[in-house]
């Protein structure tokens, strides 16, 4: 008895989709998670470099980045 539930548990495969959904849905937040770090203002991560790249080439053809900010010295 025993024998034919685990049998007709591990064959079962209802749910399988949900769950390699979830997996994917926890994947994509962690690696948005990663790729959106360092996004408070100090100029780390990827938002950080994205900011610094168009901010070098509005440089580049000489006019100012809208929404640029003064970075103070430490």
């Amino acid at each position: 008895m025993f024998k034919a539930f685990l049998t007709r548990f591990i064959k079962d495969e209802r749910g399988v989709t949900a769950i390699e959904y979830g997996v994917i849905g926890v994947a994509l937040a962690v690696g948005l998670g990663f790729a959106m770090s360092g996004t408070g203002g100090d100029g780390e991560g990827f938002v950080g470099a994205l900011q610094a790249a168009f901010e070098n080439i509005a440089s580049e053809m000489g006019i100012e980045a809208p929404g640029a900010v003064e970075k103070p010295e430490v």
